[in-house]
């Protein structure tokens, strides 16, 4: 997708992700992630991942921001963008992929480096078969 079929506003949330990431405590493995999540009424809760010597404890900067935004009382949202310091994509792992689901539906996920936009995909492209409360 090139930059203009992106969602308006991809830029100014992906720089408010590069921002959270510098936020990021990844003491462990240095691999600092920055997302910035978009409410349907336009704010922007940002996040980095936080890590511990327990590695499943490591919370993941999508979770994080998603956590803090329904605790502050958000319920809609409009897109996440991820930040991390890689070449390729690096999308949402598979826990946080179907927290996003549950609570944002198919929201764009925005993908990006330190330099550039790297992809974006529908979260439904991401998690193709999400298990919800269809299925309960």
């Amino acid at each position: 997708m090139d930059a203009s079929e992106r969602p308006a506003g991809t830029a100014e949330l992906v720089e408010a992700a590069r921002a959270a990431r510098d936020r990021a405590i990844a003491p462990y493995s240095k691999f600092r992630v920055g997302a910035a999540l978009l409410t349907a009424d336009g704010h922007v809760i940002v996040a980095g991942n936080i890590e511990n010597a327990s590695y499943g404890l490591t919370t993941c900067a999508e979770r994080v921001a998603l956590l803090k935004a329904l605790s502050d009382g958000h319920r809609t949202f409009s897109m996440i963008a991820v930040v991390a310091d890689t070449a390729a994509p690096t999308p949402p792992c598979g826990p946080c992929r179907q927290l996003l689901w549950e609570y944002c539906g198919d929201i764009p996920v925005i993908m990006a480096n330190l330099a550039t936009v790297t992809a974006t995909l529908q979260l439904a492209t991401l998690l193709p078969m999400p298990f919800d409360r269809r299925l309960l």
